[in-house]
């Protein structure tokens, strides 16, 4: 069970008990760091560039990537872990029903523009997400909202005084603590944001440890250190560099062109790690890599072409030619490492012959004709997923399906599936916040499969919903498990996904760089990092 859940759980069977665990801690930073002494500039290299810079519009991780360093949000995550922590509140308080949620705000916060941070700034970050009458709500669409369906648990958010926020729910919502530490729920500058609504994702404005400089589309982005920020901040400047070849990201690490690089291809690792000047800091990642059925198109409306393409796919060949020995086969939508996994669950064996029967059965004994869309850029849970693809083409040739690969640009792609315009498309996710109902809920319920949807297979199933609902309503451990095993044993049998993968994550970051840890969440935070003269 992960430490976020238990803190909700004690929270919700609290009546108004306070929290106030103080986050300000310098993490390990030596004196000279702790006296304002280090600096410098620190290059993170990756493979793609941000789509938008306003987090509550967007749900992939190069955005959040950065947005993450220019916006704060109430309460966050303690780094390298999923432990709730207070940020820009200190303290909150959670009636003994579940129902009411008091936030008290921490004082002397400024944004970037030098506004003040209040209980009004809160209240108007959230309420131009739940209020379809704000006067800012057209700005949307406000995906991750959506998907979450918060706007059925979200009754009324208020401004009880300058520093006091007032959350009232319509339903009992176990993982809330821990969704208000998501990065949709950053708090902007009302001042910035009415001044420039539609240029804000371009040019932010946050409370966070970086203000914006720059943003030089497929380039970089350009942030320099908040020297007014709440907790200490050691480096003078971060660039958040586009570098889309995995070669050439370790070219420039070896060169020093970036102290830090993302994703790197697997049969570099070990040159990486038998260079003196490069540290692996690696950790299992808390993802799953996919191929998403699209349900509202034909074949995929079939549950027994969903299973052939199952059986069809060999998922230890992908494994061995593209993850390497970061990555093991997925059965479940959830990774091994959360609590709930079903490992009950027995996975699709490679069986073409058992494919080829359920296409005939279904209608299909001479197969047929997709496309399978293919990501452009890397990601945690997906290091190359061209080379996928054509795995997939292969082995699906086998049992006479023809496959077109398709790709688009970054932002292109996940706006195309998040219409449903694919009828098999490359997808994943990191847990935002260690919970099930993030990947089960947002990724596969029937309110996330509204357009635009996080439900990118449109699977809408009554049973599963049911069960996935139920748990995210109740605050009991041993239910909610229960629950989602269920929901496991559902989602194996109708298959809107092909499971492909759940990778462990490597970040490759020169030895002068200190106190970097990966994030489970799959962020990148480097607020009490700093480079060692």
């Amino acid at each position: 069970m992960k430490k976020q859940f238990l803190l909700a759980l004690i929270l919700v069977s609290s009546a108004f008990a306070a929290f106030a665990n103080g986050s300000d801690e310098n993490d390990g930073a030596p004196a000279s760091a702790k006296d304002g002494k280090m600096g410098g500039v620190l290059v993170f290299a990756r493979s793609g560039d941000s789509v938008g810079l306003d987090p509550a519009r967007e749900t992939d991780g190069e955005s959040f990537y950065a947005s993450h360093q220019i916006f704060d949000t109430l309460v966050e995550f303690k780094t390298g872990t999923t432990e709730i922590v207070p940020a820009l509140a200190d303290k909150w308080e959670v009636s003994k029903d579940g129902l009411n949620y008091k936030f008290f705000l921490r004082k002397g916060v400024k944004f970037h523009d030098g506004t003040p941070f209040n209980a009004e700034a809160v209240v108007f970050s959230f309420m131009r997400q739940l209020d379809e009458n704000h006067p800012y709500y057209e700005y949307g669409p406000w995906k991750y909202w959506g998907y979450m369906d918060m706007s059925a648990i979200v009754d009324t958010i208020t401004a009880v005084n300058e520093y006091t926020v007032e959350f009232k729910l319509k339903k009992v919502e176990a993982p809330f603590i821990a969704n208000l530490a998501m990065d949709f729920a950053a708090i902007v500058s009302p001042t910035a944001y009415k001044a420039n609504p539609e240029g804000f994702a371009s040019k932010p404005v946050g409370t966070g440890p970086f203000k914006f400089v720059s943003w030089t589309k497929d380039s970089d982005i350009v942030l320099e250190k908040n020297k007014d920020y709440w907790q200490p901040v050691y480096l003078d400047r971060l660039i958040l560099k586009v570098i889309p070849d995995a070669t050439a990201r370790w070219l420039a690490l070896q060169k020093g062109e970036a102290d830090i690089i993302d994703f790197p291809a697997a049969d570099d690792l070990p040159a990486m790690d038998k260079d003196d000047n490069i540290q692996l800091i690696q950790q299992p990642g808390l993802n799953v890599g996919y191929l998403a059925l699209n349900n509202e198109k034909k074949p995929y409306d079939d549950k027994r072409v969903r299973q052939a393409m199952n059986y069809a796919i060999n998922r230890d060949e992908i494994i061995k030619a593209v993850y390497g020995s970061a990555g093991q086969p997925a059965k479940n939508p959830i990774p091994p490492t959360m609590w709930s996994y079903n490992d009950d669950i027995k996975p699709y064996p490679y069986d073409p012959a058992k494919a080829k029967a359920l296409l005939a059965e279904a209608g299909y004994p001479n197969g047929f004709e997709t496309e399978i869309w293919a990501m452009p850029v890397a990601r945690p849970y997906n290091p190359d997923a061209r080379k996928i693809a054509e795995i997939m083409q292969a082995q699906l040739a086998k049992v006479n399906i023809k496959v077109e690969i398709i790709s688009y640009e970054w932002g292109t792609y996940l706006d195309k599936t998040d219409t449903g315009e694919h009828q098999a498309a490359m997808l994943g996710w990191t847990g935002d916040n260690g919970d099930p109902d993030n990947f089960l809920f947002v990724l596969l319920s029937i309110p996330a499969a509204e357009k635009p949807a996080g439900n990118i297979a449109f699977w809408r199933n009554e049973a599963f919903n049911s069960l996935i609902v139920e748990a995210k309503e109740t605050t009991d451990a041993a239910k909610r498990t229960q629950l989602y095993r269920k929901a496991q044993e559902i989602f194996h049998e109708e298959a809107p996904w092909v499971t492909i993968a759940h990778s462990v994550v490597t970040v490759p970051a020169r030895t002068a760089v200190k106190n970097f840890k990966i994030s489970p969440t799959g962020l990148r935070v480097f607020k009490q990092v700093w480079i060692e003269k």
